[in-house]
């Protein structure tokens, strides 16, 4: 499957943190985040693994209480299950690969 660069497809999931759908398969979904500076996703878990990628920004993500700065370049695995968070210090974009598919995030 290719799918193709769009602009369109954008949704908010809550204030200062949107996303864009890029493609899913049977096991993975590959998701684009706007986050917005000062805002934050507060603590949850899940049982998807989360791979992702920043592109742009810096932020602090927080992994089982244990933060980390992530800046441009920087990638991660978080487990599922595991409890995590992140408070945006610039204007983000990032990149997360979740395993199996997540049906809520699904357009």
């Amino acid at each position: 499957m290719i799918a193709k660069k769009r602009e369109e497809g954008v949704v908010s999931l809550w204030d200062g943190v949107r996303k864009q759908n890029l493609v899913n398969g049977k096991k993975t979904q590959m998701v684009k985040f706007f986050l917005e500076k000062d805002k934050s996703i507060p603590v949850h878990a899940h049982r998807h693994e989360q791979t992702g990628y920043l592109i742009r920004g810096k932020m602090i993500l927080s992994v089982n209480s244990e933060e980390h700065t992530v800046e441009p370049g920087d990638s991660w695995c978080i487990r599922g299950n595991t409890p995590h968070s992140a408070k945006m210090i610039e204007d983000c974009v990032v990149v997360e690969v979740f395993s199996p598919v997540r049906k809520d995030y699904m357009d």
